[in-house]
């Protein structure tokens, strides 16, 4: 990837504009270069948190994107943000929204 292509890390404004906006349940996480943006999906059960992953697992293959999962017996915590950039991008969000429409 080319200084050209790399995304740019949005402003802390337009983050916590596109997080009241269009990432309900999404919330900042760690600081610095490390902030991302998470939220936590509960589930009834192991099968039904791993058939959830295994579908993230697929969105982020085809978008070349990897969240940080956390995953748990009835929960999966998802975390994106961009390493290329140092902070969080559109490709965030856009991935985030990809998430919530697996359990619209």
């Amino acid at each position: 990837m080319t200084a050209t292509q790399r995304p740019r890390a949005l402003t802390a404004t337009e983050i916590v504009t596109r997080l009241s906006n269009d990432a309900p349940g999404w919330k900042l996480s760690g600081d610095g270069d490390e902030t991302g943006i998470e939220k936590s999906y509960a589930f009834a059960n192991y099968h039904e948190t791993m058939a959830f992953v295994n579908a993230v697992a697929f969105i982020a293959h085809g978008m070349d994107h990897h969240p940080d999962l956390s995953v748990h017996y009835n929960r999966c915590v998802v975390r994106y943000r961009t390493h290329d950039a140092k902070g969080i991008t559109e490709l965030d969000f856009e991935a985030a929204a990809r998430v919530e429409a697996l359990l619209a």
